[in-house]
């Protein structure tokens, strides 16, 4: 439940003062702020290295492994910072953007802020303890939100997006350092390095392709196209992300650590495995097809027309990403068994195959990119799931006929959203017709076929085990 609270409120208040933000700045603007996101993205994943992953499996977790962590993350994200703030003079010719130079610089100062909280995160996500988490977050996006949108307000232009990042890093940092009671010890174990080492740089390896790969489109938008491109397409994918990812996030934070605890009972795992596939599948996929359906009246009602460029790419993108939950518990799968070898070797495969498509489409246009998303994402879930299928007698077909009674559901929703608010001309009004349509069908539907995912849902919400 806070596990839930926590995603759906960061992503809500994410979005609200995202929005507010958005009507004031124009797309040019946050293409400026996308360009640097990229590296700043990259840079993370050395920062961690996969030793909190390697930390939240390893059962026999000592202070030494913590409190090695921690120094390793903190070397790291100031060796990271130097190599940025050098570089980014030349990130600002890449772009032809000589601005980007200052913003690079300020904006990369989160890494080194961030890491002082890595470790204690990664505690509260051993311990399952999302109710902490969940109010640091919201503290801390409220006080980096108000920032942004006094200095958007105040004519601040992109570095209200700036130091909104800032803000919001210092904040979450200063709350889990006042909240935890744990402190790291002058303590630099070669055992627990060697151990963490050993799990977390094929996972870093893994994080650093599946980084680099989805910062990609951004890379070659702001290089290929415009800043107001990048921003329009940065626009749609983050409208796209909030069901995503929020899903995503819920499942992960629940999954990982819970499969974790049952990785050596094979029968129970596959069982609750596939009850957690059915049950992502079954919330997002009404999601992202009905945010499609209804992509037009949202961006036109709560960003205005100045973002109309974004609407065909974020209908596009949704069927993209509706698919990333379901990759990401395949991905978990391959964690609790401690295959990191596979993930890398997973990793490699797929970004090859994600990298031929984009090529292809690239000459094609930004709408022809997009869809080739789509094509990407069906192809890496049948490399996904190889594995998965080896492990536990759980692959590619047995997923598909799991999920698709939701995904034909799902699409018959979409189809009578569509019909239903295609003679309206408000857009206020289409968002509540179609809204209310589309949710009344699909429960109305799950409940007359008696999908054991409605039932499932309903028992988590009324937190029953």
């Amino acid at each position: 439940m806070w596990s839930g609270i926590s995603h759906i409120a960061n992503q809500a208040i994410q979005f609200l003062f995202g929005l507010l933000v958005a009507r004031i700045l124009t797309p040019h603007e946050y293409g400026l702020v996308g360009m640097v996101l990229v590296f700043t993205s990259i840079s993370g994943v050395f920062v961690d290295s996969g030793f909190s992953t390697a930390l939240v499996r390893k059962p026999d977790r000592t202070d030494a492994d913590f409190s090695t962590a921690f120094h390793f993350n903190i070397v790291m994200a100031l060796v990271v910072y130097i190599i940025i703030f050098f570089c980014a003079p030349l990130i600002a010719q890449f772009y032809d953007e000589p601005q980007l130079t200052s913003i690079a610089r300020v904006i990369a100062l989160n890494i080194i802020i961030g890491s002082f909280g890595i470790v204690q995160g990664t505690q509260y996500t051993i311990k399952m303890d999302f109710k902490t988490t969940t109010k640091i977050s919201i503290i801390s996006l409220l006080a980096s939100g108000t920032t942004g949108v006094v200095m958007a307000y105040s004519g601040f232009g992109v570095w209200a997006i700036v130091w909104q990042f800032l803000v919001n890093k210092v904040v979450s940092t200063i709350l889990i350092w006042a909240i935890s009671s744990w402190r790291p010890q002058r303590i630099l174990s070669k055992e627990s390095f060697r151990y963490l080492w050993s799990f977390g740089y094929k996972m870093t390896l893994s994080a650093l392709l599946d980084v680099a790969y989805n910062n990609i489109y951004q890379i070659i938008i702001g290089k290929a196209f415009s800043p107001k491109d990048l921003g329009d397409y940065s626009r749609a994918r983050q409208f796209a992300n909030l069901p995503s990812v929020t899903i995503t996030g819920i499942l992960g934070g629940i999954t990982f650590p819970a499969l974790s605890s049952i990785q050596h009972d094979d029968a129970r795992l596959e069982y609750v495995y596939r009850k957690f596939l059915r049950l992502a599948a079954f919330v997002i996929f009404p999601l992202m097809v009905g945010l499609s359906a209804l992509a037009e009246p949202i961006i036109l009602f709560l960003l205005t027309d100045k973002w109309s460029a974004a609407i065909v790419l974020l209908q596009i993108i949704c069927f993209n990403l509706m698919w990333y939950p379901i990759h990401a518990i395949n991905l978990h799968l391959l964690q609790v068994k401690g295959r990191s070898d596979l993930f890398l070797r997973l990793e490699i495969i797929k970004k090859i195959i994600g990298v031929a498509v984009l090529c292809i489409s690239v000459p094609l246009g930004l709408k022809a990119m997009c869809i080739a998303g789509i094509f990407s994402s069906l192809l890496c879930l049948f490399v996904n799931t190889y594995y998965t299928g080896q492990l536990i007698n759980v692959g590619y077909w047995r997923q598909m006929r799991d999920l698709l009674p939701i995904l034909l559901l799902s699409l018959a929703m979409g189809a009578v959203v569509v019909l239903s608010i295609c003679f309206l001309t408000s857009n206020l009004l289409k968002l509540i017709v179609g809204f209310t349509v589309g949710a009344a069908f699909y429960l109305l539907v799950a409940y007359i076929f008696r999908m054991t995912e409605l039932t499932d849902l309903l028992s988590i919400l009324q937190c029953k085990k």
